[in-house]
């Protein structure tokens, strides 16, 4: 799995300090959950708020270390090892690798393009059949509005909007469409929901694969190792600001306007 072996990467990364690191601050959001670790690295994660062992819908009680109240201060590594996590403390793992990430990632010679989006990146005049795997709808517009063939790959075909509905693909073709496109763009979500390990199987080696979102900040070895091109990344550059928006109830793009710039990093031979 992505998670676990990217994990082990991080944590030989950190060597000996990895024990000793510990949540600072938590603010779980509508949108965005955001973490602030004691090594001073900041991450994000989207939240799901669909799933049946959300707070939205397991009514069972719990007051343990890992719930809301108590995350403050508990060490990563105890996060880490627990077994069979909820929805929410999923999420705050996720935060908190991405936030690990974030201290490992500068200076380990990754090639990193600064205040650029993976969209920038990509020819959209050339015609070619780009495949959009969940309802990122800032990328959606702009490709629709290209020269592309568009196709959009998500398990609720809801969060679609009407005017793009022409271009969703039903569940039980998505595979056979992801596997005849030219690019194909996956949400950061799909870490989330233990969908990207599979995503990735039945992509084509020489198909471009973007990673994209709030959640998508890992360190990229492993991802890069299974067929990922470009992983769109966010670099936090205020935490106070980051925090006070995610308690407000922002989404990935309200973060640009105030406290945080885009980043790629590559994958180059």
């Amino acid at each position: 799995m992505i998670l676990d072996e990217t994990l082990e990467i991080i944590k030989s990364g950190y060597s000996g300090e990895f024990n000793d690191i510990t949540i600072e601050k938590l603010v779980a959001g509508i949108y965005l959950t955001a973490i602030k670790l004691s090594n001073g690295y900041c991450g994000l994660a989207s939240n799901e708020t669909d799933r049946l062992d959300s707070c939205t819908h397991n009514r069972n009680r719990g007051f343990g270390s890992f719930t809301p109240g108590n995350f403050t201060g508990q060490k990563v590594a105890d996060l880490f090892d627990l077994a069979d996590p909820p929805c929410l403390v999923r999420t705050v793992q996720l935060a908190a690798m991405n936030a690990l990430s974030a201290g490992l990632v500068n200076g380990q010679g990754y090639t990193i393009i600064e205040n650029a989006d993976p969209v920038g990146l990509i020819d959209l005049a050339q015609k070619q059949q780009i495949c959009v795997v969940g309802a990122f709808l800032s990328y959606i517009k702009k490709i629709s509005q290209s020269n592309s063939v568009l196709k959009i790959v998500e398990l609720n075909e809801n969060a679609v909007p009407d005017h793009y509905r022409q271009y969703y693909v039903p569940l039980e073709k998505s595979e056979a469409v992801i596997a005849q496109s030219d690019i194909v763009i996956i949400t950061g979500a799909s870490l989330a929901n233990d969908t990207l390990d599979r995503l990735l199987e039945i992509i084509p080696v020489d198909t471009k694969v973007i990673l994209v979102g709030p959640t998508s900040g890992l360190l990229p070895d492993v991802l890069f190792a299974k067929g990922v091109n470009i992983i769109g990344s966010t670099r936090i550059t205020d935490a106070g600001k980051m925090f006070e928006l995610v308690a407000e109830g922002a989404a990935g793009f309200h973060l640009f306007n105030y406290c945080a710039t885009k980043i790629c990093i590559v994958n180059e031979p």
